[in-house]
Order: C-alpha cells, then structure tokens, then sequence
C-alpha cells in the first residue's frame, strides 16, 4: 500500500502540494483521510490562490499552481500540514490498484 509522510515526503514541495491535493480530490475509499477533511484541504489551498469560490464539480477541483508565488506555495504546504497533523494524520496511505495503459507504448 503506497504512503506520504506529510513532514518528510521525499519530493520537492511543490510536487507534494499537488500531489496531496489531487489525492484529496481523488475517488479513492482507501484514503486514511476522511472525506471532509480532503474537501477542507482543497478548498483552503484554492482561496490561498482564487477570490471566487471553489468549484463543486470534481473534474474542475484541481489546484492550478502556477500563477501563483513563493509564498502562495508555502501557504498551501503548511496548510496541508497542519490540517492533517491536526487531525493525527502524519502519514497518507492509499490503496489503488493499477490502471489499465490508455496509449499502447509499442507498435503493434
């Protein structure tokens, strides 16, 4: 079963904040976070970067970095860490089995 530690994730930060907020936004019934815990996530690192609200559409929750600064990228991090330490959560574990390939990698 694949797992985060939220403190030491081993990747750059930016890459866990889109990562965190994407398994958030996720399907997934096997994530130790519960569902409103993911929604509060998302929706704090979205008003960290938007004046409009969220969207409530799940295909259009995706956290859009790149207008962003510095700054807004370390709100969003310690936002993420501090909701899930707050709520005993030091380490995301998730199960989700492999996808089946959508291109063919080879030529037939």
């Amino acid at each position: 079963m694949p797992s985060l530690d939220i403190q030491n994730p081993g990747m750059p930060d930016l890459q866990f904040v889109l990562f965190v907020s994407a398994l958030c936004t996720a399907d997934l019934s096997t994530l130790n976070v519960p569902s409103e815990l993911r929604a509060t996530i998302f929706d704090r690192c979205w008003a960290l970067i938007h004046t409009e609200a969220p969207p409530t559409d799940p295909k259009e929750r995706v956290l859009d970095l790149r207008g962003g600064t510095e700054l807004t990228l370390e709100a969003c991090l310690s936002t993420i860490r501090s909701l899930l330490t707050d709520a005993g959560i030091r380490t995301l574990t998730w199960d989700h089995p492999v996808s089946e390939p959508t291109h063919e990698s080879t030529p037939a």
